[in-house]
């Protein structure tokens, strides 16, 4: 399926911050920015890149964040005044 056809499905544009231990030095923290299309509010999509991330990489996540955007909405039109410039 394409893009626009997710869209058109409700799926949105998902951003995930990971922040997890580093497995040679757990006392430090690292970040992973995912993003996909993925479909709120269950995120299937995220869940199954964190499921594929526990079951095979040895960091121990500590926190994941989650932004989302709807990009195909009905538009909008604003009327805007303008003044006249004659020459």
């Amino acid at each position: 399926m394409s893009e626009m056809e997710l869209q058109l499905r409700g799926y949105r544009l998902t951003l995930a911050e990971m922040t997890y231990h580093r497995p040679d030095f757990p006392a430090l923290l690292q970040e992973y920015v995912w993003q996909e299309l993925d479909l709120a509010p269950g995120y299937p999509v995220l869940r199954k890149f964190l499921d594929f991330y526990q079951r095979n990489l040895d960091g121990k996540l500590h926190s994941v964040q989650v932004a989302t955007r709807n990009f195909v909405r009905p538009a909008a039109t604003r009327w805007v005044t303008l003044p006249l410039i004659l020459n």
